[in-house]
This record gives C-alpha cells, sequence and structure tokens, in this order.
C-alpha cells in the first residue's frame, strides 16, 4: 500500500461532534466475512477521531456492518487493527465507529488516542 499523507493531519472543523476529526490520507485495510470468505480489501482513510475513521473503499459495505480496519498512522510502526461498524455511507465513503472487541483491540484504540492527542497539543490523561 502508499504511504499515509502526515501533511494533512490536522484538525478539521466539524459540526457538533464528540471529538475532534483529523483529516489525513492513510492507506488501510477493510477485513469483512460473507457467507463463504473472510475477505480484505485496500482503502483510504480520510478523517479519523477517537471515535470512528471515514474510509473509502470500493467494495460495498452495507450500514450496520460488522468490520475490522487495519492502518498505521503516520510515524508508526504498529498498526492498528479494530473492530468496527458502518453508520453511515454517502456513496464510496462509509462512516465507521470503533467498538473494540477485546483487550488488543482496547490497547489500539487507546495508543490512537494518545496519538490523537499529541496532534491537537492535549495531555494525556
Amino acid at each position: 500500500m502508499a504511504e499515509a499523507s502526515v501533511a494533512r493531519l490536522s484538525p478539521t472543523s466539524g459540526s457538533e461532534r464528540r471529538s475532534v476529526r483529523y483529516g489525513f490520507d492513510v492507506p488501510l485495510w477493510v477485513i469483512f466475512h460473507n457467507r463463504e470468505q473472510t475477505l480484505i480489501r485496500e482503502g483510504r482513510g480520510t478523517e479519523l477521531s477517537d471515535y470512528g475513521i471515514c474510509v473509502i473503499a470500493i467494495q460495498e459495505l452495507g450500514v450496520g456492518e460488522k468490520i475490522k480496519i487495519e492502518f498505521t498512522l503516520p510515524y508508526s510502526g504498529e498498526p492498528i487493527r479494530v473492530s468496527s461498524a458502518v453508520r453511515n455511507r454517502n456513496g464510496l465513503r462509509y462512516g465507521c465507529e470503533f467498538i473494540p472487541e477485546d483487550i488488543g483491540e482496547q490497547r489500539d484504540v487507546a495508543r490512537l488516542c494518545q496519538v490523537l492527542q499529541s496532534f491537537a497539543g492535549e495531555k494525556s490523561h
């Protein structure tokens, strides 16, 4: 996959949201299951918060569908892999909410939150 764009990792303006969204451009994997097999497809992440990610994917996904998303943040060697649910769709853009299923995924989301806080200039709690 292509490298992540670091220059675009910055807060975006938004309406009343739970947390700040960060615009960025990062390659990612979308992992999902159909009746017969597990499928892995490439996509792009375009916005990120500590609650979820906006994914652009050619693969059609249904609202409510459970998937896993894997990506690596700029300047980070370890990928983040977290269970998610598709919450909305606009064409090929999918709003996905993180739903960590185990301690490893919870650690990944916590690490993600720390990285985002550092980009926002906030102190970790």
